[in-house]
This record gives structure tokens, C-alpha cells and sequence, in this order.
């Protein structure tokens, strides 16, 4: 049976995602780099030690990372402060259902715990969760298996006892290697056959989870 659904927090839970693919390449360009479309959405979920290599093999093993991160943060948290934090369709409907029935919800994400908590709180979902879980918590982020097997070992279930949902190919390989029932809820972009191996089901909104739960846990009650 399904015990717990760990989810993905930006793109997946909250509308996020989109200013992470307009900030990053504004960022750069302040210090004289071009980013790519590809190069943006390749980032989506990359947690730590991927993100600084995968910049340094960009734009050279000079390029200051945390500089520019910064100025990607300071850009996209004034355009917070004005749009708010916008939930995903039908996220308080699969967290309802979760507390009502007694499945624990978590979160995995590669954001740090301070903007983990502010984010939740701000769209106001924190408290639907047992446990918030952070990359900065693991030695290696997404796509390694690392955040998810943490996550499985702090909730005290096996992998397969939690559904894991994302919405990129970095979040869908790490969980899937960790052994999760993996579902996918696309933002900016579909299935491919690099995450289909890992997939368990593609959905078009949260609260399409319900369904799947229903049918997981009665074959399995």
C-alpha cells in the first residue's frame, strides 16, 4: 500500500517554476552570459554538487556561481513579493484527501529549508506535511536517489510504500532510482523517453492523484 506521497516542491506543489526560467538567464546576462532555453529548463530540480558543475562546464571553471545565484534570487524574489506565491492546480485537493485518510505527506525539494518553509507557508500547505525535506540535507541532490531515500528513512517506510510526484526529469530519475512509484504532473514540459522507464503514471493535475491512490491501495488492502 501507498503510506506516503512525497512531492516535489516548485513546478509541483507551487508555480514557481516559470520565474526560475525567466530569472536565470536575466541573471546572467547582468554578468555577460547567454543562457539557452535548453540550458534553463535542464536545470529544473538539479540539486547540489550538479548545479555549480554543470555552470562551470557551461561557462568555464571561473564562473562564480553563488554570485550569480544571488542576483537570481534578488530578481525573483522582488517578482514574488508582488505576484505571491500561486498553488498548482488541485494541490489542496490531493493534500486534503491525504489528511483525511491518514497517508503522509512530504516534501523533497533541492530549494534550501529557510525558502522551502517561507514558500509553503506563504501559499499556505505547510501544515499539511510531516516532513520537509531539503537536498541541503543530503550529499548529493536530484538526480541522485539520495533526497528520496533520506526522505523514505525519515518518514520510516520503504521506498515502494511512497508515491513520489514531480514534475521534471530530474526529480522523476531521482526518485524513480530510489525506488518510488514515480507520477508525473508536467510543467514545462512532457514525459520523454528518458523518464518514461521510472514513470508509474503521468497525470495532468494533483488532485488526479486521488485516483490513483484509490486504485493502488484497494489492489493492495
Amino acid at each position: 500500500m501507498i503510506k506516503a506521497v512525497i512531492f516535489d516542491m516548485d513546478g509541483t506543489l507551487i508555480d514557481t517554476e516559470k520565474y526560475y526560467q525567466e530569472f536565470w538567464p536575466k541573471a546572467l546576462a547582468e554578468f555577460g552570459y547567454e543562457m539557452t532555453k535548453e540550458q534553463v529548463l535542464s536545470l529544473r530540480s538539479l540539486g547540489r554538487p550538479f548545479a555549480p558543475q554543470r555552470f562551470r562546464e557551461w561557462f568555464g571553471e571561473d564562473f562564480d556561481y553563488i554570485k550569480v545565484r544571488e542576483k537570481r534570487k534578488e530578481l525573483m524574489n522582488a517578482r514574488l513579493a508582488e505576484t505571491g506565491i500561486e498553488l498548482k492546480p488541485g494541490a489542496v485537493g490531493i493534500l486534503s484527501y491525504l489528511k483525511e485518510n491518514g497517508i503522509a505527506a512530504a516534501v523533497a525539494t533541492a530549494s534550501d529549508m529557510a525558502r522551502t518553509e517561507k514558500y509553503l507557508d506563504e501559499a499556505g500547505i505547510k501544515h499539511y506535511f510531516t516532513k520537509l525535506i531539503s537536498a541541503t540535507m543530503v550529499e548529493k541532490g536530484k538526480p541522485a536517489p539520495d533526497i528520496y531515500l533520506y526522505a523514505c528513512k525519515e518518514l520510516g517506510l520503504q521506498p515502494e510504500e511512497c508515491m513520489a510526484v514531480e514534475d521534471a526529469p530530474n526529480g522523476i530519475i531521482s526518485a524513480g532510482k530510489a525506488g518510488c512509484k514515480v507520477v508525473m504532473v508536467p510543467d514545462m514540459t512532457g514525459p520523454d523517453s528518458e523518464v518514461e522507464p521510472y514513470l508509474y503514471a503521468c497525470v495532468d493535475r494533483l488532485d488526479d492523484i486521488i485516483g490513483l491512490l484509490t486504485i493502488e491501495n484497494l489492489q493492495n488492502h
